[in-house]
């Protein structure tokens, strides 16, 4: 039997020896490669951290102790051994284990964490309101992959080092290669350091010569300088202790013996501690640890080689990269923009073509925007390419660092829509309703990579702010040719079908498609005459278009996969208000005034209606022909106008 299936609590964990411990972090490394490969997620993360997890929870007394993960991609290990290794299998599927944290699932789980940066803020949090109750308890957090780069981050350690209260941070450190000076004597060094006396006899000497008339206060400063100029020759932790952290590192954090030890001294001490440890992402499978940007999250995949299967078609991203690539040839003011995301936005493609017009900025959303107006004020062409929620973080810099001064930034909003997998935190439902009601800024949906192109063309043109949001996954068109992009006409929708004005459908984005398929089936089943419009222009919305056809409609349906609230159906019975159009029976779909939990996209699409049969089971239903006796009549002819508005 493992001794993983023995494992139910982290308690679990404080009879087992040194060699038992070493034998799980290998079980546990084996599960998540298994389970990953037929589920997707954040393999490699996960697998760096193992050895760094069995020691936090053998060490530290989870629940009473706080254990905070960031990102929270970190922590299918944490998962398998609080009481959820019958469920991993479920792992990211719907209605199973989430990805990520959340507290909804286990006691273990202290905050729910998706994005980026949070822990050490929450954290403080957490050990302020322990210290206000009087409890005695730590706070972990465990923050890494690239977190540090945010400014939240600093500002949580600015407050920590001030106020000084029983917080850990773990800077789990996986972009750094394990250097020869972190070895058997950096890690005793850092045993020595970290232990009771020397802590015990630091304070002891402060105060004493801070009593000392005249002559104490600085001669413990010139004390203090000689230990920082000895510590600053060894270790990179000058900036933490000048914050007024205590910082203990670098280690190896695969070495679990010297983990535990040094995590029991630390967990002796009070006040702000700073413990650096250094971890491989991918640790323990080959093909990780050698494409660990990859492996960071990745879908389904063979053991053995690593490799996933083929795709039938491109991706959105992979349009946009393309595109930006081939337009970038032609004009060398266009420069890239990304936070730490340059394989996910699809920018290393731009990278490898031009290295020097590249700019990845770490997790730091609010500066790439901001640069990306400085670089534009100056002449360049800056294209921000950010997920949609990641560009949350940012919307104070979108709307005064930008469009307030109107400057002709392009925001490439990948993962917009329903995403999947990933949940709550990655689902890009609220772009649509964030972005609209900003002044001077252009935003723009394609409904698939042939119109992506263009969408990327006019952006490019605009001398104003401009954004375009596209889903994740495959296109459902074919583009075969990035050497010519055509520029929209700017603020006008297109017409792809169009018998009467029965029922009148404006689609932006991922539910074009499935919105002309069903009003198709709806026309047949019911002999009604209807029009069908891509309305790829969230702003500015093509007025002539609403004032020419909405009056006529006996039926107006909007479709996007954004939030109602505020989104794009919002912004056209706004617009038909300031129009003075009185709107016919009008029904907005999109998603609901909640957060979308994970699950494969498509079934949460069926879930929430967005599919071919959930819009038109919502049409028949809005429109009262629920129950109604099918016509069974030949369809009225059809006019498809695909370019009626295109040129």
């Amino acid at each position: 039997m493992r001794i993983l299936d023995n494992i139910n609590d982290p308690k679990d964990l404080k009879t087992l020896s040194i060699e038992e411990l070493e034998t799980l972090a290998e079980e546990i490394r084996r599960v998540i490669i298994e389970t990953v490969s037929k589920t997707g997620g954040h393999i490699a993360p996960s697998l760096g951290v193992v050895e760094l997890t069995l020691a936090v929870h053998r060490v530290f007394d989870s629940p009473n102790d706080r254990i905070v993960w960031d990102v929270g991609h970190q922590s299918y290990p944490h998962k398998l051994i609080t009481g959820r290794r019958d469920q991993i299998h479920t792992l990211r599927q719907f209605g199973g284990l989430s990805g990520f944290p959340k507290r909804s699932e286990s006691i273990h789980d202290t905050f729910d964490v998706g994005h980026s940066s949070n822990s050490i803020s929450a954290g403080l949090g957490m050990a302020e309101a322990f210290q206000r109750k009087g409890k005695a308890r730590k706070v972990i957090a465990i923050i890494g992959d690239g977190s540090m780069t945010a400014g939240i981050s600093f500002e949580g350690l600015n407050q920590a080092g001030e106020m000084n209260r029983d917080l850990v941070v773990i800077l789990n450190d996986n972009e750094m290669s394990i250097s020869p000076n972190v070895g058997a004597l950096s890690a005793y060094l850092n045993r020595i350091m970290t232990g009771q006396w020397v802590n015990r006899t630091r304070d002891e000497i402060k105060s004493f010569l801070e009593d000392l008339p005249g002559i104490g206060k600085p001669m413990y400063k010139f004390m203090r300088q000689a230990e920082e100029s000895l510590k600053g020759m060894m270790v990179p932790g000058i900036l933490f202790e000048e914050l007024g952290l205590k910082y203990f590192g670098p280690i190896d954090g695969h070495r679990m013996e010297h983990l535990i030890k040094t995590l029991e001294n630390v967990k002796k001490l009070s006040g702000t501690i700073l413990v650096h440890v250094v971890t491989q992402k991918g640790k323990g499978y080959p093909p990780a640890e050698s494409r660990p940007s990859k492996f960071h999250g990745i879908g389904a995949f063979d053991i053995p080689t690593g490799e996933t299967p083929p795709k039938s078609r491109p991706s959105y991203t992979e349009i946009f990269s393309k595109t930006l690539v081939s337009l970038a040839k032609k004009d060398s003011s266009i420069v890239a923009i990304t936070a730490a995301m340059p394989s996910g936005t699809g920018l290393d493609r731009f990278q490898e073509e031009f290295p020097d017009r590249f700019y990845d900025v770490g997790i730091a959303e609010q500066h790439a925007v901001t640069f990306a107006a400085g670089m534009a004020l100056e002449g360049l062409k800056p294209v921000v390419a950010i997920y949609s929620t990641f560009l949350q973080r940012a919307f104070d810099q979108v709307i005064i660092d930008v469009c307030m001064q109107d400057i002709p930034i392009n925001f490439a909003l990948d993962r917009a829509g329903i995403v999947g997998e990933d949940g709550e935190t990655h689902q890009g439902a609220f772009d649509i309703g964030y972005l609209r009601m900003i002044p001077n800024l252009i935003l723009m949906v394609p409904k698939d990579g042939e119109e992506l192109k263009r969408v990327v063309a006019t952006a490019l043109e605009t001398p104003h702010p401009a954004a375009f949001r596209y889903p994740r996954g495959a296109i459902p068109d074919e583009v075969h040719t990035f050497d010519t992009a055509t520029p929209l006409p700017l603020g006008k929708w297109e017409i792809l079908h169009q018998t009467g004005t029965d029922l009148l459908v404006l689609a932006v984005g991922a539910t074009v498609s499935p919105a002309l398929a069903a009003a198709l089936e709806i026309e047949a089943a019911y002999g009604l005459q209807s029009t069908v419009v891509n309305a790829r222009f969230i702003k500015p919305m093509d007025t002539d278009f609403l004032k020419t056809f909405v009056p006529e409609a006996s039926f107006l349906f909007t479709v996007e996969e954004n939030a109602v609230m505020g989104g794009f159906g919002s912004g056209v019975l706004e617009q038909l208000a300031g129009l003075g159009i009185t709107p016919p029976k009008a029904f907005l779909h999109g998603l609901p005034d909640a957060f979308i939990p994970h699950g494969a996209t498509a079934i949460l699409k069926e879930k929430l209606n967005l599919d071919k049969k959930g819009i038109r089971d919502t049409i028949v239903e809005k429109m009262g022909l629920k129950g109604i006796k099918k016509k069974g009549v030949t369809p009225h002819p059809k006019q498809v106008v695909s370019q009626k508005n295109s040129s």
